[in-house]
């Protein structure tokens, strides 16, 4: 899947269901996401969409990436009323809620779908310290789940953090994210996704990370040559709802969007085994040429050191509120995995 431009321009998209909305507690309900319908975030949220009108009279009304415009202009939709859900990765909340950037200090989260479903299930920092930083932007935190491991597409072989040299990495305009380059030895540089495929296919930049199932969705093969996991994190996202909508439905309604939200999470920690490697079997039949390299543990020693000193700079950047998160985190992390 190629995206090359919007359907409909933030603004134009946002005027237009603004001039269809009726209450908040209108019989439909529109959730906007950062994927295709066929990618991990589309069957979220179509599992969710199936539940709550399975239980509700209510509709679900869908918008994957692209048909709303960018991630910011559905954020601003969510946080204004006129989308009633959003699905948007902490890599763009960041801006918002600094303390949402712990998930990109690297070698935080594990590999393993199991540990990763179960952290998430149970995980306090998730699930009772995030909504509060989430509220304050008048937001509902429903559900945070993962999506696969990062690995990154370049250009170039990359072993070691040297090979990232001057080489223009794209990122997610998330502060703590470029940070997390720079210790790599990259450029960071942030740029929207509509224009990384491009960007990468001109030369504007050389590199780019995405779990490996995006990578073949979007066939970032098609424009890199090497595609190097080095361990480093686990994409997670979060769906959200507009507060004073949420605040503002029955009880009765609700706990179907909480059952509805609880049922989307088993299905997409179950949907995900094997993922990575489907996805990847699918990038190389299409390009056979692409080299795929797994650092091994003393091949990320490295890379595992320069997390260090991103962490430093998470604690920095959120002062008492992050050290505090970051200390649950690694209690419920360390609860799960050992």
């Amino acid at each position: 899947m190629k995206i090359t431009k919007r359907v409909l321009t933030g603004a134009a998209a946002a005027a237009a269901l603004a001039a269809s909305m009726t209450a908040a507690q209108a019989e439909t309900w529109r959730y906007a996401f950062e994927e295709a319908i066929t990618d991990v975030q589309g069957v979220f949220a179509t599992k969710f969409k199936e539940e709550v009108e399975a239980n509700s009279d209510h509709e679900i009304q869908l918008f994957p990436y692209g048909t709303l415009g960018e991630s910011a202009d559905t954020m601003e939709q969510t946080q204004d009323g006129i989308l009633q859900f959003v699905d948007q990765s902490p890599g763009f909340t960041g801006s918002l809620i600094p303390e949402a950037q712990v998930f990109f200090v690297p070698y935080l989260l594990p590999q393993d779908t199991e540990e990763l479903g179960e952290f998430f299930r149970t995980s306090k920092a998730i699930n009772e310290m995030f909504p509060k930083f989430y509220a304050e932007q008048g937001l509902e935190l429903l559900k945070m789940f993962p999506e696969g491991e990062v690995c990154m597409t370049t250009k170039e072989p990359v072993s070691e953090p040297a090979d990232l040299n001057e080489v223009k990495f794209r990122v997610m305009t998330n502060p703590l994210l470029v940070e997390n380059y720079k210790a790599f030895g990259a450029t960071p540089t942030p740029l929207p996704w509509g224009e990384t495929y491009g960007g990468l296919q001109t030369g504007i930049i050389q590199g780019q990370e995405n779990p490996m199932f995006w990578i073949e969705s979007a066939k970032m093969y098609e424009v890199t040559d090497v595609i190097t996991c080095v361990g480093h994190n686990n994409f997670t996202t979060a769906v959200m709802a507009n507060k004073d909508f949420y605040e503002g439905l029955s009880e009765e309604d609700q706990q179907v969007i909480q059952d509805a939200m609880d049922a989307a999470f088993e299905h997409i920690i179950d949907y995900q085994k094997g993922l990575h490697e489907e996805s990847l079997e699918k990038i190389l039949e299409a390009k056979p040429s692409m080299e795929v390299n797994v650092l091994d543990e003393e091949e990320r020693a490295p890379f595992v050191a320069a997390a260090e000193e991103v962490e430093a700079k998470f604690i920095e950047m959120t002062g008492d509120s992050g050290k505090e998160l970051l200390e649950q985190f690694k209690a419920d992390l360390e609860a799960v995995t050992n």
